[in-house]
C-alpha cells in the first residue's frame, strides 16, 4: 500500500465526512483510546479517522473514497480479538460498524436470522432464545464481540463440538470490497452449489478481503434441557476415552468437553479464592454438557455412563451438580481466562493439533518452557472435542525479560515445538499481527501463493487491512 499524500488525507477526510455526516466521522482525541488497538495487547495507533457508517450504501460510498485517496481501512468489530487484526495502521482510517447492529429478522419456521455486523453475539443469541431457538456459537466475549469480527475470525469457542464454527453458522453474507462493490450474497439456502461459494473467502480472512456488513445466520433447535458434570481425570488418555463415550452416548448432543490442566485450575481457584471442587488435587479436571429433552434423564444418563468409568479408575472423581446455579458456578472455574489481562502479562497461545499428540505436545511444550526458565507459570486448557489447545504464559515469570523480548522468545519456543507435531499455529483467534512469522509453519508455499491471488484480485491496491496475515 502507497500511503497518501497530507493534501490527499485531507481531500479524503472531507468527503468522507459529506458521506457520512457528523455522526459518521471521528478525529484526532474525537477516537476513543480502546479503538487505537485490541485485547491483543498491541501498541496502540491512531488513525487518521474513524469512520462510523449507518448502512451499507454509507459503507460503500467510504470505501469508494478511500480506495480513489489510496487510504487504508481497518475494519473492527468488538475488539475483543487476541491476534491484533483489528489495530489501525498509521495514515490509515478505522470502519466501526458498531451503528449497524440491528437484528433485521428472524425466521422461526425456516431458524434463519438476519442480521448487521455490528450487532453483538449476545444480541443475536438473546433474538434467538425469543423464537424459541438457539445460535451454535458461544464465547465468553459475547457482550462485546461482533458478528461481523466474529465472522472475520471464524470464531469458534464453547459449542464448536456440537455446532462447529462460524462457517458453519453462516448461510449468507454481504460484503463490500475496496472499491465500495456491493456483494448481495443474502440467500439463506441450505443448499446452493453454483459455483464458487464466495462468502466463504471472507469468513476468516480478518477483513482483508472486505467488509461484512450483514449476514443470514443459521439458528438451531433450542435445547430443552441441560446437564453439566465436572470430571476428575488422572492422565490425558482418560481424558480421551470419556470424551469418545460422552459422544457415543449423546450423538450430536454433547455440547461442551473443556479440558482444564491442573496449573490451570490451580490458577483459577487461587484468583477466586474459591474451595476446590475435589478434595484432592487431580492432573485434569474436565467440564462437559450435554443437552435433550429432560435434565433428569440426562442425570441419570451421565451417572450410569460415569458408574463404570469410575470403577474402571478411568474417572477419579465427578461432580453432577443438580441446578443450573450450581452447574455456573462449576463453569466460573473454566471462566478465569477472562481475567488473564489484568492479573498476568499474557503470552496467549491459541492453537489446535490432531487430538492424539496434544497431551504429548502440552507436556513437553511446559517442558521446554521451564527447562529454558526455571520457575515460569504456564497454563494449560482447551476445547479437547475440536483440538483447540490454548497455553498462556506469564511474562512477567521469566526473570526479567521485557514483554517484548518475552514473547519473542516464547513464541519461536513453542511454534517451532508445534511445527514438529503438525499443528496449526491459530485455532481460533486468526493470524492478525501477531502470528504472520508463523503463519509458513501451518501453510505451504503453494497455499500462501495462492492465498496472495486471492488478495490480489479482490484487493489489488492492498489497501484492507494491510500488514495483516501476510
Amino acid at each position: 500500500m502507497t500511503e497518501a499524500a497530507p493534501g490527499h488525507a485531507s481531500a479524503c477526510l472531507a468527503e468522507l465526512q459529506a458521506a457520512l455526516g457528523p455522526q459518521g466521522l471521528r478525529l484526532g482525541e474525537q477516537i476513543e483510546g480502546p479503538r487505537c488497538t485490541d485485547w491483543s495487547g498491541h501498541p496502540p495507533v491512531r488513525p487518521l479517522a474513524l469512520l462510523r457508517p449507518a448502512s451499507t450504501a454509507e459503507v460503500s460510498a467510504a470505501l469508494t473514497i478511500c480506495h480513489r485517496h489510496r487510504i487504508a481501512v481497518v475494519p473492527q468489530g468488538g475488539l475483543t480479538g487476541l491476534a491484533g487484526a483489528a489495530v489501525p495502521v498509521a495514515g490509515g482510517v478505522a470502519l466501526s460498524l458498531e451503528r449497524m447492529k440491528a437484528i433485521e429478522s428472524v425466521d422461526a419456521r425456516a431458524a434463519t436470522l438476519n442480521v448487521q455486523a455490528g450487532a453483538t453475539l449476545q444480541a443475536v443469541q438473546e433474538a434467538a432464545a425469543e423464537a424459541g431457538l438457539a445460535f451454535g456459537v458461544d464465547l465468553g466475549a459475547r457482550g462485546s464481540c461482533q458478528i461481523g469480527g466474529n465472522l472475520a475470525t471464524n470464531a469458534g469457542g464453547n459449542g464448536v463440538i456440537q455446532y462447529g464454527m462460524m462457517r458453519e453458522q453462516a448461510l449468507g453474507l454481504e460484503v463490500v470490497l475496496a472499491d465500495g462493490t456491493v456483494l448481495d450474497m443474502l440467500r439463506p439456502m441450505l443448499k446452493n452449489n453454483t459455483g464458487y461459494d464466495l462468502k466463504q473467502l471472507f469468513i476468516g480472512a480478518e477483513g482483508t478481503l472486505g467488509v461484512i456488513t450483514r449476514a443470514v445466520l443459521r439458528l438451531r433447535p433450542a435445547p430443552v434441557a441441560r446437564a453439566t458434570v465436572l470430571l476428575a481425570l488422572p492422565d490425558f488418555e482418560a481424558a480421551m476415552a470419556l470424551l469418545s463415550r460422552l459422544q457415543a452416548a449423546f450423538p450430536g448432543a454433547l455440547a461442551a468437553f473443556e479440558l482444564m490442566w491442573r496449573d490451570f485450575v490451580e490458577l483459577s481457584l487461587e484468583w477466586k479464592t474459591a474451595p476446590p471442587p475435589f478434595a484432592e488435587p487431580h492432573a485434569f479436571l474436565a467440564l462437559a454438557e450435554v443437552t435433550g429433552a429432560s435434565e433428569a434423564a440426562l442425570q441419570q444418563a451421565l451417572e450410569e455412563l460415569l458408574a463404570p468409568a469410575l470403577e474402571e479408575g478411568l474417572v477419579a472423581d465427578a461432580v453432577l451438580p443438580p441446578s443450573r446455579a450450581q452447574a455456573a458456578a462449576l463453569w466460573r472455574i473454566r471462566e478465569a481466562t477472562a481475567e488473564f489481562p489484568t492479573r498476568m502479562q499474557p503470552i496467549n497461545f491459541d492453537i489446535s493439533l490432531p487430538l492424539a499428540v496434544i497431551g504429548d505436545f502440552a507436556q513437553a511444550c511446559v517442558a521446554a518452557l521451564e527447562q529454558r526458565w526455571p520457575g515460569q507459570r504456564s497454563v494449560r486448557f482447551g476445547h479437547l472435542g475440536d483440538g483447540n489447545l490454548h497455553l498462556s504464559t506469564d511474562a512477567r515469570s521469566l526473570g526479567g525479560l521485557s514483554l517484548t523480548e518475552a514473547e519473542s522468545a516464547v513464541e519461536e519456543l513453542v511454534y517451532g515445538l508445534l511445527a514438529t507435531y503438525g499443528g496449526s499455529v491459530s485455532a481460533e483467534h486468526g493470524i492478525g499481527l501477531h502470528k504472520k512469522p508463523y503463519l509458513g509453519l501451518s501453510r505451504s508455499p503453494a497455499e500462501l501463493a495462492a492465498m496472495r491471488q486471492i488478495k490480489q484480485a479482490l484487493d489489488p491496491l492492498g489497501l484492507m487491512n494491510p500488514g495483516k496475515i501476510f
